[in-house]
């Protein structure tokens, strides 16, 4: 069996980059999906998703050059992993994790260093 999952959110964190005792990079960053809608009375609702992103290899050293806290990305990846844990309060959370496989960059990132925007929209293949 084969499932393939497509996420478009905000990134909410700048990727970060690590290597693996064995030396493979991997980087990750979180991503926030929004869906708005009006309840049966009218009333605006709101739910944001959060999910943690791992790449690996050469495309985690593009990603964490490129991707920073704000932009809009499309990630693909194969599985989608519940983690659960307990909170700093005591209470049931869980993480959304997705190992992608190809990340695309929908929006422009700022250049801090002169406020310029960098347009990169491409995708960067696994």
């Amino acid at each position: 069996m084969y499932s393939k999952h497509i996420i478009v959110g905000n990134v909410g964190s700048d990727a970060e980059l690590r290597y693996t005792p064995s030396g493979a990079a991997v980087a990750s960053f979180s991503l926030a999906t929004n869906k708005k809608w009006k309840s049966a009375d009218g009333t605006p609702q709101e739910k944001t998703t959060w999910y943690r992103v791992s790449v690996w290899n050469k495309q985690a050293e593009t990603v964490s050059q490129y991707v920073t806290k704000g932009m809009k990305v499309l990630v693909e990846g194969e599985d989608i992993e519940a983690k659960v844990f307990t909170g700093k309060d005591g209470t049931a959370r869980a993480n959304l994790e997705i190992k992608a496989q190809n990340v695309r960059f929908l929006s422009g990132r700022t250049d801090h260093t002169d406020n310029a925007s960098v347009e990169t929209s491409a995708e960067v293949p696994f």
